[in-house]
């Protein structure tokens, strides 16, 4: 995959990255999705560790694509967003929509310290 306007393809462990970061973002609002059909309280607390982590895994994928300066920094923000909303997502670990959101969201917080800490 090479990046219009580069010579240099994005390495495997980058594209890896991207992939984790747009599966994770997908799985994350298939989640909010179910949250605001169940309501209450606690889904609210939920929907909002989602909504972060969303976001970041969609900017975080970005911003790698373009080789923004900022991508390794954004990466390790993004982990920390994925790392909250496993937690969150975990506070209903008989739900399975939740459980497979966690395990992406886990997923993706891995790769994205291990971009966080290489160089870009």
């Amino acid at each position: 995959m090479t990046q219009p306007g580069t010579a240099t393809p994005m390495s495997k462990e980058m594209q890896d990255c991207v992939q984790a970061c747009m599966s994770c973002h997908t799985v994350c609002e298939e989640t909010m999705s179910s949250c605001m059909q169940m309501g209450g309280q606690t889904q609210m607390q939920i929907m909002r560790a989602l909504m972060d982590c969303s976001e970041m895994t969609r900017m975080c994928a970005d911003m790698m694509m373009r080789r923004s300066p900022l991508a390794a920094e954004m990466c390790a923000m993004c982990a920390k967003a994925c790392d909250m909303a496993a937690e969150a997502c975990m506070s209903m670990p008989d739900d399975k929509m939740m459980t497979r959101c966690a395990e992406e969201c886990r997923r993706c917080a891995e790769m994205c310290r291990t971009m966080a800490g290489a160089s870009m």
